[in-house]
């Protein structure tokens, strides 16, 4: 499966050196994509530049049309879509699946928010004098995408970014870039005029240069870690470029003692062991209650007891495998750590790693303290640390100790304590009750070091516009 670079409507990159793509659930080939450099990346930059000028002169409904193009053939060819990002990613097929209808609802969601981009009309002081507010697009956006949800981290930036009026260059990842790719190829069915939509592949560093030198790029918007977000920050500085960061977590989760701990469990377990752990808002640290601490960890025990891991292709998978051998040894050191320093083991704790292929058994650990790593970095594995504590105060002082704020989660039937929690928490997004809190029409992001900016909503579609005030005399 040897895939090509898209620049201003055409498939090339044949002469370029490969990049071999690999299946994490047997370490084998997927594919191949060329590793492009400066001059593809700058073709691509020039491409989204020229385009630009007539696709944002085209009316919202105009966009919207093209939009809706894209959303239909995504459904169309949903099956394909999954299995191709179970291929290469490894989640679950049921999972790929899911997201592929969720990365679809960004596209639909903003063919219809596009149409409602207002200014405003402000009243004056002086009879002659007229003072308004535009809002038009902020230019060219380059799209640096993560491995984890290859769909869906492109659409949520591409669906406002193409209603807004702006055009595109997405460079995703080295490990995920067939699904990318199988989007464009969407897009260009749905018959896109020429640079609008453009993707270059290959080293990061390399591209992000290109990428961040160019005065022609308006804004840049990155899904990743906070260190290479910190660096991308730091590198728009020269031509002051609109940024977005959507950056590492950490997320806390409070189970108080007047909890549905039904509830509660079906949460936690959804929230933690989708994607084996590998999401940016799954729970990372479990704090509970001590009334209610032992029957929350042996519910949860039970229920991770009945996951299924292996290959995600296969019928009744319910955890894939690890990405790369540097996030399965992540995972390891985390629980040992753990382990070593006081926490026990309730179920899980091991891992396998043959032929490339990398998996960790969902594992719970009572009995955890602030000093382990696991209660202080983001683990991204199938591991979940739990905490007792003593009171509502408690728990949000520890939910707070983090530099990072993207999502948070609290468990409890009042609304009195679920209020004060939700209050209480340095978080961007917040599920109560909810394990499972995103959506296309609510916005996604974090506080601290979590980010900048929102996405989704319509604060996702504000992220790619610049506000015009005009003020006039008659």
């Amino acid at each position: 499966m040897d895939k090509l670079l898209y620049i201003n409507g055409s498939w090339t990159g044949n002469d370029l050196e490969k990049i071999e793509v690999y299946n994490p659930a047997n370490g084998e080939v997927v594919g191949t994509v060329p590793s492009c450099g400066k001059d593809e990346t700058n073709a691509a930059i020039d491409a989204a530049h020229d385009a630009f000028s007539q696709w944002s002169k085209l009316t919202a409904y105009e966009r919207a049309d093209y939009l809706m193009k894209l959303y239909d053939l995504m459904m169309e060819e949903k099956d394909e879509l999954a299995e191709l990002m179970t291929l290469e990613m490894g989640k679950p097929l049921k999972e790929s699946a899911g997201e592929v209808v969720y990365a679809a609802s960004f596209i639909k969601w903003y063919a219809e928010e596009g149409k409602r981009v207002y200014g405003r009309t402000i009243p004056s002081s002086g009879q002659n004098k007229r003072m308004q507010v535009l809002k038009q697009p902020v230019g060219v956006v380059a799209a640096i995408t993560p491995w984890n949800f290859p769909a869906a981290m492109i659409t949520r930036k591409l669906g406002p970014a193409l209603a807004a009026g702006c055009t595109f260059i997405v460079k995703p990842p080295k490990e995920t870039p067939l699904t990318a790719i199988k989007l464009v190829e969407l897009a260009d069915k749905a018959g896109f005029p020429k640079g609008v939509i453009n993707l270059v592949t290959g080293a990061s560093s390399i591209i992000g240069k290109a990428i961040m030198d160019s005065e022609k790029v308006r804004k840049v918007t990155f899904t990743g870690s906070t260190e290479i977000g910190k660096k991308l920050i730091e590198q728009s500085a020269a031509t002051v470029k609109n940024v977005s960061m959507e950056l590492g977590g950490h997320a806390p989760a409070i189970v108080l003692d007047d909890a549905d701990l039904k509830k509660a469990v079906a949460g936690v377990v959804a929230s933690k062991f989708r994607n084996a752990g590998q999401t940016c808002i799954c729970i990372n640290r479990v704090y509970v209650q001590e009334n209610v601490y032992d029957e929350f960890v042996e519910l949860v025990a039970a229920e991770a007891k009945k996951l299924k891991v292996g290959n995600g292709l296969e019928e009744g998978t319910d955890i894939g495998p690890i990405i790369n051998k540097d996030g399965f040894e992540k995972i390891a050191e985390h629980v040992e750590n753990a382990v070593s320093n006081g926490a026990e083991c309730v179920i899980g704790g091991k891992g396998t790693a043959e032929n490339g292929a990398y998996y960790y058994e969902p594992t719970v650990l009572k009995n955890v303290n602030q000093d382990m790593l696991i209660m202080n970095e983001e683990t991204f594995g199938p591991v979940i640390p739990i905490h007792k504590i003593t009171s509502i105060e408690e728990g949000i002082q520890l939910g707070n100790k983090s530099p990072f704020g993207l999502a948070a989660y609290v468990y409890t039937e009042s609304l009195s304590k679920g209020t004060q929690v939700v209050e209480g928490l340095d978080y961007g997004i917040i599920g109560w009750n909810d394990g499972v809190p995103s959506a296309a029409q609510a916005p996604f992001g974090g506080m601290k070091e979590s980010g900048l900016g929102r996405e989704g909503g319509i604060e996702g579609m504000e992220a790619y516009l610049e506000t015009k005030y005009v003020s006039y005399v008659l």
